[in-house]
Order: C-alpha cells, then sequence, then structure tokens
C-alpha cells in the first residue's frame, strides 16, 4: 500500500476529487471548471482533469450545451447503500412511517456530521401544500428542532465550535447569540424535545426529539416539520409527545433501555 510519504500525488487528487463532489450542493446542483476551481483553489486544468475521470465512472455528468457538471448516478447509487446499511434508518423507518400517519406532517430523521445536521431519511405526508426538505441536505445545527436537539446532547465543544463558527441569521428568528442559544439548549435537554419556529425557512414548524443507542448516547434526531399555518401553537404540546413517544420507540428499537439507564 502506498503512503502519504511516498506518493502524495495519488493522495492529493484523491482529495482534490472528494473536495469536486462535495461542493454540489440542493442549491447548487450544477457546476461549471471555473467556478469549481475558483472555489477550491485548483488550477481549472486540474479541475477538469478530475472531472473527467468522475465522469468515466459516473460520479458526475457533464452537460454537452452548458459544460456544467452535476452529480452522477453513481453517487446516488453508494448513498443508497450507505442509507440502507445504517441500523438506525433501518430501525426508525417504521417508527417514521407511523409518526406521519399520527401527525399528519412530514417526518424526517436527522443525524450531524461536524457541525451540521443532514437528513438521511424522510417521509412525505399526504398534504397537497408541503415543505420542500431533501434527503442529504446539510443545515445548519443551531436553527433547526433536529439540530438543536443533536447539539443539546453533544459534548460541550462542539457546541462552542458552533458558535465560533459564526450564528449566521437566515430569518429573524434565528439564534444569533451565544448565551441565547446556551440557554435554549439547557431547556431542550430538561424538556427532552426542540422546537423551532422560523428559525431557518420563513413559513415552517418543526418539533424534534432525541434517538439513543444501546449505550444510551444520542445519536439520531426525529423529527416533524410542516407549515406554520398548520403547526399552530395549541397543537405543539401534542406533536411534541408523539414526536418524543416516536424518539423513545426509535430508541428501544436500538436496544436502549430507559429504565436501566433511570437506575444511575
Amino acid at each position: 500500500m502506498t503512503n502519504k510519504k511516498g506518493n502524495p500525488q495519488v493522495l492529493s487528487s484523491v482529495k482534490n476529487a472528494l473536495r469536486i463532489l462535495k461542493s454540489f450542493s440542493t442549491f447548487e446542483p450544477t457546476k461549471k471548471v471555473s467556478e469549481l476551481a475558483e472555489s477550491l483553489g485548483l488550477a481549472k486544468s486540474t479541475v477538469s482533469r478530475l472531472l473527467s475521470t468522475l465522469a468515466s465512472e459516473g460520479f458526475v455528468i457533464k452537460d454537452q450545451e452548458t459544460n456544467a457538471y452535476r452529480l452522477g448516478i453513481s453517487v446516488l447509487t453508494l448513498g443508497g447503500i450507505v442509507t440502507n446499511n445504517l441500523e438506525i434508518h433501518k430501525e426508525a423507518a417504521p417508527v417514521l412511517y407511523k409518526l406521519v400517519n399520527d401527525t399528519g406532517e412530514t417526518a424526517h430523521l436527522a443525524i450531524m456530521d461536524g457541525l451540521d445536521t443532514i437528513y438521511i431519511h424522510k417521509e412525505e405526508c399526504h398534504h397537497p401544500v408541503r415543505i420542500l426538505t431533501h434527503v442529504g441536505r446539510r443545515n445548519p445545527s443551531y436553527c433547526t428542532s433536529s439540530g438543536k436537539v443533536l447539539l443539546a446532547f453533544s459534548e460541550d465543544h462542539v457546541v462552542e465550535d458552533v458558535i465560533n463558527k459564526g450564528l449566521v441569521a437566515h430569518t429573524k428568528n434565528s439564534i444569533t447569540d451565544p448565551d441565547a442559544l446556551r440557554k435554549e439548549l439547557k431547556l431542550i435537554r430538561e424538556q427532552r424535545y426542540a422546537v423551532s419556529t422560523e428559525e431557518l425557512t420563513e413559513g415552517t414548524k418543526s418539533v424534534a426529539a432525541p434517538i439513543r443507542d444501546y449505550t444510551g448516547k444520542v445519536v439520531s434526531a426525529i423529527t416533524v416539520v410542516g407549515p406554520i399555518q398548520r403547526m399552530k401553537d395549541y397543537k405543539i404540546s401534542d406533536i411534541a409527545k408523539k414526536v418524543t413517544e416516536a424518539g423513545k420507540e426509535a430508541s428501544a428499537r436500538l436496544g436502549y433501555d430507559e429504565k436501566y439507564f433511570r437506575r444511575f
């Protein structure tokens, strides 16, 4: 096996190829060579060569009319393999489906990746008017209910890292004061659920609860999201109860024994 000292160029190329793949997002699904070169600080020739290699393996696709690239089917295939083999995904999927039926709103499963929150599973509601969300989308953790739940049960340094990165205002309701965020997370730990009202996107409201594994560690969050017109304040306590119960059921499926941990 070649080590980093023996052939640093190979590892550098792999790293840059991965940086290219990770630069695509829901908001920027297509990229041109010049855009990638500028944002990643790479030469156009390097980006072009790496994109050609990725395209040959189906990881990106080039639009011949615009010369822009988008992610290919190979990425979707790998993503499906990862998701389907995540224990949390397999155990929580039936709970998510039941939660949608109980609340009438869309439900998600979310995990922390770095300092962001990512939806790894989604069950759509049956209402004609829905909130547009995407599996795989990265959201800032401090202004979503699922992210706040995950932060609330994270180590202190993770919270401080999020604060040091910057609490950007996405709406007028976004939490931008560090002390306000710390206070909010303390409340979430006490009540065991989080509510987000138009903190990331206007017109939306969500409620989330933690999911624990067999060790008692919070590994995911289960959340319900809907238009604020349907998610009225008087309904939140009822929805919070259902979401919290769903979190407990998913935790039990992962081997968490609440009665055991209450002894300590």
